[in-house]
């Protein structure tokens, strides 16, 4: 089990990604269904790292896709 910091850490430590954030990752742990089980552990989260590198790994970037647009349009 990770913190969310030291996945970030990790993952780019590992090249995993080139970069990455414990803001980005409590983002995706937070709006994503699919992100794996968060533990609380005091005032902090944590995570399994072999599944979150799995997650991440698999995970489709959507990365400048306009979403605000999007929703716009369903809305009509």
């Amino acid at each position: 089990m990770v913190s969310f910091r030291e996945l970030a850490r990790r993952l780019v430590a590992d090249r995993v990604v080139e970069s990455m954030t414990h803001q980005r990752i409590s983002q995706l742990a937070r709006t994503d269904p699919d992100f794996p089980p968060v533990v609380p552990v005091g005032r902090s989260k944590a995570v399994d790292y072999e599944l979150a590198r799995r997650y991440v790994r698999e995970r489709k970037s959507r990365q400048g896709q306009r979403t605000d647009l999007r929703r716009k349009a369903a809305d009509e």
